[in-house]
C-alpha cells in the first residue's frame, strides 16, 4: 500500500533513474505490490530486489527481480548478505515500521548505498504510534535518529568534536556522501553525492567574479 501524496516525492527524487538499468532495493514485499510498481515505474531494465522475512515472497521473482529473506532489524545479516552485492542505488524501507526496524536498516543499508543514490523511509509516522515504540519526541525513534542525521548535511561546518551518537559505519558513511535530508509527511529522503568543499565567489558591481577560497578557506576558525 502507498499513501496518494507518496508519489510526488517518488517523482521530486526518482525521476532520474527511469528508464535505466537502476538498481533497486525495496524492503517489504507483502504481496508483490511495490515490486510490480516499482517495475511499471523504472522500466524493464532496472534490477529490482526485495526484502521480507516470509517464504512466501519468494514466488514473486521473475527476470531482474530477486528476493532476499532477511529481517531488515538484523544490521549485521543486512551488511552480511548486501556488503557482498554491487551497490543500489535506491533503497526503499517499506517494511515493519518498528524503530528498530526503520533505524537498524538505516545503519546497514546507507553506508552500502551506490553513490548519488537515494535512501527513502516510508511510513515515519510510526514514530509517533505507541505500538510501534513510538511517541512524540521520544527519544530512539527514528524520526529522531533522522533528526541527528541532517547534521551531517552540514558537517563541512561543524567546530569542535563529533559527538553525535550515532552507528560508526553510518557516521561515516553521512560524513563523506550525505548531502541532502529531506521531511515529508509519513516519509524521510536521504541522497548521496558529492561533498568536495564548496566554491566561495565575491561578486563585483560590474558582473565580475573572484574565486575567493573554499568554504574551508573562507570560514576557517583561527
Amino acid at each position: 500500500m502507498k499513501w496518494e501524496h507518496y508519489f510526488s516525492i517518488y517523482e521530486r527524487h526518482l525521476e532520474r533513474f527511469r528508464g535505466k538499468p537502476a538498481r533497486i532495493l525495496e524492503i517489504g514485499v507483502y504481496h508483490g505490490g511495490g515490486l510490480d510498481l516499482w517495475r511499471n515505474y523504472f522500466g524493464p531494465d532496472a534490477h529490482i530486489t526485495g526484502i521480507d522475512i516470509f517464504d512466501s515472497a519468494k514466488e514473486y521473482e521473475t527476470t531482474n527481480t530477486d528476493i532476499v529473506l532477511c529481517d531488515q532489524a538484523d544490521t549485521l545479516a543486512l551488511e552480511t548478505i548486501f556488503s557482498e552485492r554491487e551497490p543500489y542505488d535506491i533503497i526503499i524501507d517499506d517494511g515493519g515500521h518498528t524503530m528498530a526496524q526503520q533505524i537498524g536498516s538505516l545503519n546497514a543499508l546507507f553506508p552500502l548505498l551506490a553513490p548519488n543514490g537515494v535512501y527513502i523511509i516510508e511510513d515515519t509516522h510510526t514514530s509517533y504510534w505507541s505500538q510501534f515504540e513510538g511517541g512524540l519526541r521520544r527519544p530512539g525513534t527514528c524520526i529522531e535518529y533522522v533528526k541527528s542525521v541532517v547534521d551531517y548535511v552540514n558537517v563541512d561546518h561543524f567546530r569542535g568534536a563529533d559527538t553525535l551518537e550515532l552507528y560508526e559505519p553510518l557516521k561515516q558513511a553521512l560524513k563523506k556522501e550525505l548531502v541532502s535530508c529531506s521531511f515529508y509527511d509519513s516519509v524521510c529522503v536521504l541522497e548521496k553525492g558529492d561533498k568536495t568543499p564548496k566554491i566561495v565567489y565575491h561578486y563585483h558591481g560590474d558582473g565580475l567574479q573572484e574565486v575567493v577560497g573554499t568554504s574551508f578557506d573562507i570560514y576557517a576558525e583561527p
